[in-house]
């Protein structure tokens, strides 16, 4: 079969052998994947075969070239297709094992519907042609491995929820920058995002106006609402955070007056398949 009928077809097929031109380069199997999800298209059986068998072998490419191909894999405005093929193919495992390793435990659960709910708004981004930072694509996947290590470590060593988050990310960030780097100046704006994420829940007395004031804030908010749409923040919370950021500084001193304390007992995640309440702007 020809480039033509191919084209026709909506197949994505390798040139040569693929099992080798695989071998040659196994960059090769993220583009496949790539060109796949942008144009809609399916990859051939016989340039699909190989690529599960062969995945371990991006294990040995730089993790910069891999940086680099994350990007153009998950801000092409077709994040959520990519995400999917690339967990099908088992490529995934392969770029972000500690993320891949928290979502095979919770295939249902919050995991999944959040990384799936930050990509649809990734995508709806770029389509609307406003910017996506590499920096909030790398917090929301490796959130759940941050927010995984963050609790075995205010339970096994009694640290406070900030000080845990902090320990994790830094752990995170450095075990994930062995597989794909992550370059220093995306670094700190993922601290934040992760590490103000606690704040959303002090809602007592100025706090509420200082997180506000904090030039990371609407990241962070933005991570927040996606969270909640995953059912990993109460509605309320999400609800009322909504009101205070777009309020005229007297409506604010209203709300906070009227009672802004929000501060609950963290909520106990309840399983849920995709489906239901708010997305975040997935920007800044």
């Amino acid at each position: 079969m020809g480039g033509v009928e191919d084209l026709e077809a909506g197949l994505i097929r390798l040139i040569g052998d693929p099992e080798q031109r695989y071998r040659e380069d196994p960059v090769r199997m993220l583009r496949a994947v790539r060109f796949a999800a942008k144009l809609g298209f399916r990859i051939e059986p016989a340039t699909a075969e190989p690529i599960r068998r062969l995945s371990h072998l991006l294990e040995d490419i730089p993790p910069a070239r891999l940086h680099e191909e994350v990007l153009k894999l998950f801000l092409g405005g077709a994040a959520v297709a990519t995400y999917e093929l690339l967990r099908h193919y088992g490529l995934f495992g392969r770029l972000f094992p500690l993320a891949e390793e928290a979502l095979a435990e919770e295939e249902e659960g919050f995991p999944h519907v959040f990384v799936v709910r930050a990509l649809e708004s990734t995508d709806a981004r770029v389509a609307a042609g406003k910017p996506v930072t590499p920096a909030f694509l790398f917090a929301v996947l490796l959130w759940e491995p941050v927010r995984r290590r963050a609790h075995a470590l205010a339970d096994g060593r009694g640290l406070g929820e900030v000080e845990a988050l902090h320990k994790a990310a830094s752990e995170v960030m450095a075990e994930q920058a062995r597989r794909v780097s992550l370059p220093k100046r995306f670094r700190p704006q993922m601290r934040e995002i992760w590490t103000l994420q606690p704040r959303f829940g002090q809602r007592r007395g100025r706090r509420p106006l200082r997180l506000l004031a904090h030039p990371r804030f609407r990241a962070a908010y933005d991570f927040m609402l996606l969270r909640a749409g995953a059912g990993e923040v109460e509605a309320e919370t999400a609800e009322w955070w909504r009101r205070f950021e777009a309020a005229s500084e007297a409506e604010r001193e209203e709300l906070l007056a009227a009672g802004g304390d929000g501060a609950r007992r963290p909520r106990r995640r309840r399983r849920r398949r995709r489906g239901g309440a708010a997305k975040g702007d997935a920007a800044t």
